[in-house]
């Protein structure tokens, strides 16, 4: 029979919420069909002066300096050293989730191997980590969705006011620059939209692997 531990619970707890929280967040900022999507859908190339192709090239190259550390640049979309410097700290955001990630994924195989040599979880009201890691992570972006749906715009406001603080070059001049111009609003919302969704099918997950591995034991 292998040993319980209460430490191994909030650890094991921690790194699922870890995991799913910064691979959901991953999903937008790497997929980029997403934004593409969005270029068409909302017919930039109708509402601005740019070409499909300008607008796609601009992104992905604004996306590479954030990701890959490449030279800055916006296409052919005029840009300011201000602007620049909001997706520099854009950039280190977007590094940090994936380090995130990469550290949940390695907690994770760790755990695992942990696991495999004897010790598991403690459970907390016959429920393991899984349950409660998606329970608690629903909880809060329930919360977080809530304020959204309420008054989007305050909820926008707040993130930067937090992960950006003491800095107003969020608040970009179209004129200076002009990639702000081909991500509306609508775009940064339905990021927000698919990174809720996306945590509320892990926490579900979650917790019906739970649900089956109890069963699982009960019936052995």
């Amino acid at each position: 029979m292998k040993k319980e531990s209460k430490i191994f619970f909030v650890i094991l707890t921690i790194f699922l919420m870890l995991t799913v929280l910064s691979a959901s967040i991953a999903v937008p900022i790497v997929c980029r069909p997403f934004y593409y999507a969005h270029v068409k859908q909302l017919d930039l190339p109708g509402q601005t002066p740019w070409t499909y192709e300008e607008i796609c090239d601009a992104y992905d190259e604004m996306l590479d300096f954030c990701i890959y550390g490449s030279p800055f640049g916006t296409g052919v979309l005029r840009w300011s050293e201000e602007g620049m410097h909001h997706f520099a700290d854009c950039a280190v955001l977007f590094r940090l989730d994936f380090a995130v990630l990469l550290f949940s994924l390695l907690g994770l195989l760790i755990c695992y191997c942990v696991y495999r040599h004897g010790c598991q979880p403690a459970r907390l009201l016959n429920r393991g980590p899984a349950f409660w890691s998606g329970l608690l992570l629903l909880l809060f972006f329930f919360v977080v969705a809530g304020i959204g749906a309420l008054n989007f715009d305050a909820l926008f406001v707040a993130f930067h006011q937090i992960f950006f603080p003491g800095k107003s070059n969020w608040i970009f001049d179209p004129s200076k620059d002009q990639i702000i111009e081909v991500m509306p609003e609508v775009f940064f919302r339905n990021c927000g939209i698919l990174i809720v969704a996306l945590i509320f099918a892990g926490c579900i997950a979650l917790m019906l692997w739970e649900r089956w591995s109890r069963n699982r034991r009960k019936a052995s």
